[in-house]
Parts: C-alpha cells; sequence; structure tokens
C-alpha cells in the first residue's frame, strides 16, 4: 500500500469517526463519497473533522452554534436536507425551537422569504416534530 493510499486511509477513518461523534452516522450521500471517490471523502473529512470540534477540543465555537450555523446556510442554499439534520443535531445539543426560529428570521431577512418558502418552514417543522421526541419524558 502506498504512502498516499494509507493517508487516504486513515483520514476515510477520522472522516467516518466524526460524522458517528457528531451526527450518529455517515449519511447516505457521504457514504456514496466515501464508497465511490475515498479520497474526497478523506479530504472532506479532515476539514469537516477541524471545524467539527467542540471547545473543549479546541474548537472557537461550541458544537450547538457550529450546527445552528450550518442548518441557516443549508437554508439559504436550499439544501433542505442538511439543514434538517443540522437543525436537529444543534437540538439534540440544548439549542431551543425558538432559538432556531428567530435564526431562520434572520435567514428572510437576508435572503428573502423565498429562503422560508423552501427550506425554513420545513425545517421548523422537522424541529417541531424532533422537540416532542428529544423532551425528557415524565
Amino acid at each position: 500500500m502506498s504512502e498516499t493510499d494509507k493517508l487516504v486511509e486513515a483520514a476515510g477513518r477520522l472522516a467516518g469517526d466524526n460524522f458517528q461523534a457528531t451526527h450518529g452516522r455517515v449519511p447516505d450521500a457521504f457514504k456514496l463519497l466515501q464508497q465511490h471517490a475515498p479520497a474526497a471523502f478523506a479530504g472532506y473529512g479532515l476539514i469537516r473533522q477541524s471545524v467539527m470540534r467542540d471547545v473543549a477540543d479546541g474548537g472557537a465555537l461550541d458544537l450547538r452554534t457550529k450546527e445552528l450555523i450550518f442548518a441557516v446556510l443549508d437554508v439559504m442554499s436550499g439544501a433542505v436536507v442538511g439543514a434538517k439534520a443540522h437543525a436537529g443535531n444543534a437540538l439534540r445539543l440544548g439549542l431551543t425551537v425558538e432559538q432556531l426560529a428567530e435564526a431562520l428570521v434572520q435567514c428572510i431577512m437576508a435572503g428573502g422569504i423565498t429562503t422560508w418558502n423552501l427550506a425554513g418552514k420545513d425545517v421548523l417543522l422537522h424541529a417541531l416534530a424532533l422537540q416532542a421526541d428529544i423532551a425528557p419524558k415524565a
């Protein structure tokens, strides 16, 4: 095995581990990349590993804030699936639905009402459904 292959393999493992730690699994879209373009998955994974560190691990922002940022960036670009995933991760890390709603209003201010119609409303509805699942049971 070449040194490059070893590096790609090691970085790919780190990427998979980071997805597991922050998202609970490697999303299907990234599994496809992992299987058919392992070097690209590994490279993306190294960037993701660097960004998706909590404060205790050397990150400048806490993971909840990073997940919220990714959620609103995805809303702004119309990536509903990603926005829902990141919003869900942020909720599990303690973000409130009210905080998410306020951030989604910022998307309307920056990107127009179309961001709400195409993505924001679906993300908020998803968050409301998740809130019931995340809330402690009495």
